[in-house]
């Protein structure tokens, strides 16, 4: 019987390199603070790794032979990430990462942004729920100046503009929907909406409101408030999103790690879209059709991308996150807990739609 030679290690296996050498990095976007995973070879030689962000060492989370995982430091830009060899600092190859740059900090968002026409960027301070800041509501220029804005509305939870450009916000302390000019001054829209939070408008102008405790409500161009369907209480809040065929999607988290994202059709039919999402938060689709989602998947969090045929991945990585918008450019505006981030995108966002035909 003849017996077979032992096959020769191929190129770019751990047992034909001693440098490290990187092959996939996973998500391709990060905030500061967001972990990445580094799949490749020899990537742990025996000692542990370095990893470098741009040159800025990065901290290492996890560490096996074949992936790495790694926390993007702070004050990092896109660009190379590479895996060091610890002993010889030798490095191997380098993989290219997105990172989001700072561009407003000390707010306090609790869910997307908002863009106006002209790309000014709305957010909020909303503090605690019935907690009176002296500034509750932001606007950023193109050249992100932060200015604040004179509307004294407690807890602003929700922004949204209708067709028209005209701001509207919420606030989960008094069930009030305002509207915002732009001087800032606000006027109650509309009221009795138990714990306002999430808002969106369809393609007939129709707002939507998301109470928190079970209700989506549903307010007319005449202010006749209907309820339009009713969903598991939230914990925090409710976040509006319509699709391109006009669907509403929702997401809320609730004290479990496995939550849903709803779609409500046009006549409040609920369905579950897709389940699996820890703490969901901001949403928004890009023209695509596709579905971003600020969440946990499989444990690690950041933005989440759910396709039309619900298929989910990890697009950025990043604590904190609680929404997004959509930018020129194309672009995302990021908002965490405490400020706000821009990344450049490759896909544009999905395009107000105007109103239906009469």
């Amino acid at each position: 019987m003849r017996m077979k030679s032992p096959a020769k290690p191929e190129a770019g296996t751990a047992a034909g390199e001693k440098t490290p050498r990187a092959r996939r990095l996973t998500p391709p976007a990060a905030l500061p603070g967001g972990e990445v995973r580094v799949e490749g070879i020899v990537l742990h030689p025996g000692r542990l790794p370095e990893v470098r962000f741009g040159g800025l060492p990065g901290s290492i989370v996890m560490s096996g032979a074949e992936f790495l995982l790694a926390r993007v430091p702070e004050g990092a830009l896109s660009g190379a990430v590479q895996v060091l060899d610890g002993g010889e600092s030798a490095s191997g190859n380098s993989l290219y990462l997105d990172v989001a740059l700072p561009i407003a900090d000390n707010l306090h968002p609790v869910g997307n942004p908002a863009l106006d026409p002209e790309g000014n960027i709305y957010v909020t301070f909303s503090g605690g729920r019935g907690q009176k800041v002296p500034v509750s509501l932001y606007q950023l220029d193109s050249s992100y100046n932060l200015k604040p804005l004179g509307a004294a509305i407690v807890s602003p939870t929700g922004l949204a503009f209708d067709h028209a450009g005209q701001l509207y916000a919420s606030s989960r302390h008094d069930g009030i929907v305002y509207r915002v000019d732009r001087s800032g001054e606000a006027a109650v829209h509309a009221e009795g909406l138990g714990i306002a939070t999430g808002l969106a408008f369809d393609r007939d102008d129709n707002l939507y409101v998301g109470d928190r405790s079970g209700t989506i409500f549903k307010i007319d161009a005449k202010r006749n408030i209907f309820v339009y369907a009713t969903l598991e209480p939230s914990v925090a809040a409710y976040h509006l999103a319509f699709s391109p065929g006009g669907d509403l999607y929702v997401s809320g988290p609730t004290t479990s790690s496995y939550d849903p994202v709803y779609c409500i059709s046009p006549k409040g039919a609920v369905e579950i879209f897709y389940r699996g999402l820890g703490r969901p938060q901001g949403l928004a689709f890009d023209a695509g059709g596709n579905l971003y989602v600020a969440a946990s998947l499989r444990g690690r969090r950041g933005l989440v991308r759910i396709s039309p045929e619900r298929e989910a991945e990890l697009v950025l990585s990043g604590q904190n996150l609680v929404g997004l918008a959509f930018a020129r450019g194309p672009a995302l505006i990021l908002a965490t807990h405490s400020g706000l981030y821009f990344l450049p995108w490759q896909h544009a966002g999905l395009p107000l739609p105007p109103p239906a035909a009469a």
